[in-house]
């Protein structure tokens, strides 16, 4: 199955960010891709005021996505914001195409290194997954990579991709982490993992809010076995891959490290 990984900067405006959607969608259509993904905050960047921004999963932004869906024939998903219940939002990614529609909202906030996510946005509680092509993918946001459990529970659940859409922490040592966990997460439950992080702001010289996570870029695709098979450097790019399904199958033969646990 052929997907895209769009590493992007975005902005605060949704409408701009949404033409980048757009104009990305196509070009990775055109190229075959079947999934697209976009980064987490692909509607606001962080830094921006969340809760005026938000909107339900009916509203205008994510019904533009779906027509971009519709228009190209592949599976969008995208990270937005959605309004909660008590005043805060939810990080939400929606995946929508043919066949698919479905969301979900980011388990673990990014309450760590001095920045308080939980402050503005609610937890979601909800494992997702959704079949493209009779390919079971997981979704997975950001801070949820220091997790295996979700990414063990994508397997479970018969997915052999996990999603991981991010807006990466910048600081010592972070880059490093990130490539670390995504590896570690593709072996800890032998399935691929498709990590579509925001391009460094820096890299084209766009202001970024001090202190929130913007991104560092470094996306990458990695297979069953923990390797890298295609990474993108810090600036904006679209990563055109293909994965095969199969090679999940071969890896739990060799090294079935879901079979053999002892521990919950």
């Amino acid at each position: 199955m052929r997907i895209a990984l769009s590493q992007l900067t975005t902005g605060p405006d949704p409408a701009r960010n949404l033409g980048l959607v757009r104009e990305q969608t196509r070009l990775a259509a055109d190229a075959g891709a079947r999934l697209v993904a976009f980064p987490e905050a692909t509607m606001a960047c962080f830094g921006t005021r969340l809760a005026p921004v938000a909107e339900p999963l009916d509203g205008p932004w994510a019904t533009e996505v779906r027509q971009i869906a519709k228009e190209t024939g592949a599976v969008v998903v995208a990270g937005m914001f959605t309004p909660a219940a008590d005043g805060r939002v939810t990080n939400t990614l929606l995946a929508t195409g043919p066949g698919v529609e479905t969301a979900y909202d980011k388990i673990h906030l990014y309450d760590a290194f001095g920045f308080t996510e939980s402050a503005t946005v609610a937890p979601g509680s909800r494992i997702v997954t959704f079949d493209l092509e009779g390919v079971r993918i997981g979704l997975a946001t950001c801070y949820d990579v220091r997790f295996p459990e979700l990414f063990r529970a994508h397997a479970d659940a018969g997915a052999v991709l996990s999603l991981l859409p991010a807006s990466w922490g910048a600081g010592e040592g972070k880059r490093d982490q990130w490539e670390l966990l995504v590896r570690a997460r593709a072996l800890d439950a032998t399935l691929w993992v498709a990590a579509v992080d925001q391009a460094d702001p820096a890299a084209t010289g766009a202001p970024a809010a001090p202190g929130a996570p913007t991104g560092i870029g470094h996306s990458a695709v990695v297979g069953p076995d923990g390797t890298v098979r295609e990474r993108l450097p810090a600036a904006p790019g679209l990563l055109i891959t293909d994965i095969d399904p199969d090679e999940v199958a071969a890896v739990r033969r060799a090294v079935p490290v879901l079979a053999n646990r002892r521990l919950p």
